[in-house]
């Protein structure tokens, strides 16, 4: 391994035209293809085989007319009148007309769409419900109940919804044009009428922009941080350059796959943070060490081989345990997370490529000059012996004094953090998650209070009757509905709809509770469990489902992949890891400290977003695959730094010296630059928390949080103490594993290294050149 990335260092550093050339046509051929044949990006979540899919797949059978409930882009306009009035005063006609008729003018709106207000489609659906009941003989009571579970038009008249859907395929079809054309209509309005107008549905949730600000925060940081690392303006800009050009190159590749695959909306933001954070780190680590090379050759090509060929070793394992956490998503058998996790292994692939042979390309452009602008100068202090005594070199001999207690505490603190994982509560974002500035979130927030909070998280059962007698179908549907709303948590049960043939009915079932609460959980699990019982009463098929249907059974099948998805990331990382290592219990002891890093990730982010705590967000439940994505990103980047600081100890380790010694040479060589990698990284994940989607900022924060712990607590307390408290059984290794086990050579043992030997003195890269 390190002989050959020693030759493409050496070429990338010689030919270095040719690489950037080769960069640049590879960037101008991803963006021509993605201009000409990008598609809109997908919102939808579902699984093929899970049970709201199946009925679902029954309803579009029996309703072939049916749009699938991701693909609706419905909008509920919600109409408030002042306090006191009524939305069917005199005053207020002519306002929702022009209201209704801005709307049927508004682009992406169909041309034959034909609205009402809230009074009149209330009163038009109560006559209409009356009317069918008269003919069928069904109580009046119970047709004006049902008709007011789904009215547009609330009880005391002060609050009605005025719906509609765009004419496009998808909610991702909406254009953000369109919506500030409505929001700007909507306003006029109000302004003129004094009514209060809010909306929210499917049809408002356009892709959003994540814009600059926190990506700009992030590099801001990353470059502060690098110019304190390296004292050179120059420097300090060609980790931050590279990462940019392979994130950039990673965002239009995705574009770019939509052609070929349905691409979630929020992949191109998971994309961007694990991208940036690994490019700027992956490059950092190898120029940190051509800086250190420096110092022992004049020949620059040489030093940069020799960098590429080690440092570049330890940044090809790292990126590849990175990419099998992340690629290992697809035994959840999840497309859009099977999605996700791919674009992100793709960036961090670009990553890799990018430092391996874009930054060596650089370092030849700019030769002598790749250090230029100057403005710290660092003399570090040194011991007899001539080595740097810097502060890792202090920390490492300050754990090394009593590794038990270090190691204890780090256990206890973590377990401590990880306790609230214990109330986790997953489910799929909401308008009713949204902060409470948006639109959407006041609108829903009208909803519930007027209408309940069940309106916006219906369950719709399907009910099959093909092999029950024609003159019985009409009875077996009104059983099915009977049967629904006699469960406990139910507002309403009705048959709303049924075929042309008579074969198929719908029954909408309103919950007492709102989509993304517990109790509207145990609804939808009491009446699959109750099904059995009602087919065999009624000789009817169902089934239940539902967007809240769908999003549930897809929260559970992510919570029953968890533990797989585990056992396979850790399983193919541990012995990628031993590849590395050649020992058992170095990986073992990584293992077992990413799962106490990433539970008191998990603890951490439930107190901070699920309870509230801090006041960054009010309290909600954490997005159904966020803890998923977290692992395999956290898995991959605790590897990062495994990689990058044991490797140095065992490369100390492999030319004579003990583990004690070893630890401390590892932390004299790599500790500064893990540190400022890790600082990196968390300015790169924290400055996410400022956008206002929770499911972005409570990513940004998980993987932030997950940084400080694995890095500053796990890698550099408790993994050094374990060594410690190891010793030399540290590298113990079965004598036929030692045999079998391929020689990758890491640490770069096979290249021509004089200054290496016993009688040089090793020279970390603490000194600035």
């Amino acid at each position: 391994m390190a002989t050959l990335l020693h030759r493409l260092g050496r070429t990338a550093y010689r030919r270095w035209p040719f690489f950037l050339l080769a960069w640049a046509i590879a960037f101008g051929a991803v963006v021509g293809f993605a201009a000409t044949n990008a598609k809109p990006m997908s919102d939808a979540v579902t699984i093929p085989g899970i049970e709201s899919e199946q009925a679902a797949d029954l309803q579009e059978e029996l309703f072939p007319e049916s749009i699938d409930a991701f693909s609706r882009a419905t909008v509920n306009v919600v109409l408030v009148a002042p306090e006191g009035d009524r939305l069917a005063d005199e005053e207020y006609a002519a306002p929702i007309d022009a209201l209704t008729a801005g709307i049927a003018e508004l682009p992406q709106v169909a041309r034959d769409l034909e609205l009402v207000s809230p009074v009149a489609a209330a009163q038009g659906q109560e006559q209409a419900m009356l009317d069918a009941a008269k003919e069928s003989g069904q109580p009046l009571d119970v047709a004006r109940a049902n008709a007011d579970v789904l009215s547009p038009l609330s009880e005391d008249g002060r609050v009605g919804i005025l719906s509609f859907d765009w004419d496009v395929e998808s909610p991702t079809e909406v254009d953000p044009e369109t919506l500030d054309a409505l929001e700007e209509l909507m306003a006029d309005v109000a302004e003129e009428s004094g009514l209060r107008l809010e909306a929210n549905g499917s049809g408002m949730s356009a892709i959003t922009e994540l814009g600059l600000t926190s990506e700009a925060i992030g590099v801001a940081v990353a470059l502060v941080v690098l110019l304190i690392t390296f004292g050179s303006l120059v420097a300090a800009g060609m980790p931050i350059v590279i990462a940019l050009v392979a994130v950039a190159l990673t965002n239009v590749g995705i574009i770019a796959m939509t052609y070929f695959t349905d691409i979630g909306s929020t992949t191109p933001m998971l994309a961007t943070m694990i991208g940036l954070a690994v490019g700027i780190d992956y490059t950092l680590f190898i120029l940190a060490r051509y800086r250190s090379e420096l110092h022992h050759t004049d020949d620059r090509r040489e030093a940069v081989a020799i960098a590429v060929g080690t440092a570049g070793s330890a940044v090809v394992f790292a990126g590849l345990t990175v990419v099998i956490a992340l690629a290992a998503l697809i035994v959840v058998q999840i497309p859009f997370l099977t999605s996700m996790g791919f674009a992100a292994a793709t960036g961090v692939t670009l990553a890799v490529l990018a430092a391996l042979t874009l930054l060596p390309a650089m370092l030849g452009m700019l030769k002598s000059k790749a250090f230029g602008g100057q403005v710290i100068r660092h003399a570090p202090a040194r011991e007899a012996d001539g080595l740097v005594l810097n502060n890792g070199v202090r920390w490492a001999r300050l754990v090394g004094k009593a590794p038990a207690v270090f190691a204890v505490l780090v256990v206890v603190l973590l377990g401590v953090l990880a306790f609230p994982v214990k109330d986790l509560h997953l489910a799929f974002p909401t308008d009713g998650t949204k902060p409470t500035s948006t639109t959407q979130r006041q609108a829903t927030d009208l909803i519930a209070q007027s209408f309940g909070p069940g309106r916006e998280g219906p369950l719709v059962v399907v009910v099959d009757a093909r092999d029950v007698p024609e003159d019985e179908r009409g009875p077996a549907f009104g059983q099915v509905a009977e049967w629904a709303a006699g469960q406990d948590g139910v507002a309403n049960a009705q048959v709303v709809m049924t075929n042309e043939d008579g074969t198929g009915a719908q029954v909408l079932v309103t919950p007492t509770t709102g989509p993304d609460e517990v109790a509207t959980e145990e609804l939808l699990a009491d009446l699959r469990e109750g099904q059995a019982g009602i087919e065999a009463e009624s000789g009817a098929t169902t089934g239940v489902t539902g967007l809240t249907a769908i999003t549930s059974d897809v929260s559970e099948r992510l919570s029953d992949a968890l533990p797989v998805y585990l056992a396979v990331v850790i399983g193919l990382a541990f012995v990628l890891l031993v590849l590395v290592f050649r020992s058992i219990l170095v990986p073992l002891t990584a293992t077992l400290g990413f799962l106490l890093s990433v539970l008191a990730t998990l603890g951490t982010t439930v107190l901070v977003f699920q309870d509230g705590a801090l006041g960054i967000v009010e309290g909600q439940p954490i997005v159904s695959f966020m803890p998923i994505i977290l692992i395999g990103m956290v898995f991959g980047l605790a590897m990062d730094y495994q990689v990058f600081l044991v490797t140095r100890m065992r490369e100390a380790h492999v030319h004579g010296m003990s583990t004690r010694d070893a630890v401390v040479d590892g932390f004299r060589n790599s500790a500064r630059v893990v540190t400022a990698a890790a600082a990196i990284m968390i300015a790169v994940f924290a400055a996410f928390i400022l956008q206002t989607e929770p499911i972005i900022q409570s990513m940004g924060f998980a993987l932030a949080a997950a940084i400080v712990l694995d890095a500053f607590v796990v890698r550099l307390v408790l993994i050094p103490a374990v060594l410690y408290l190891l010793g030399e059984k540290a590298w113990w290794i079965p004598a036929w594993l030692d045999r079998v086990l391929p020689n990758v050579d890491v640490e770069g043992e096979k290249l021509e290294r004089p200054h290496l030997r016993p009688d040089q003195v090793l020279e970390p890269e603490d000194a600035f050149v």
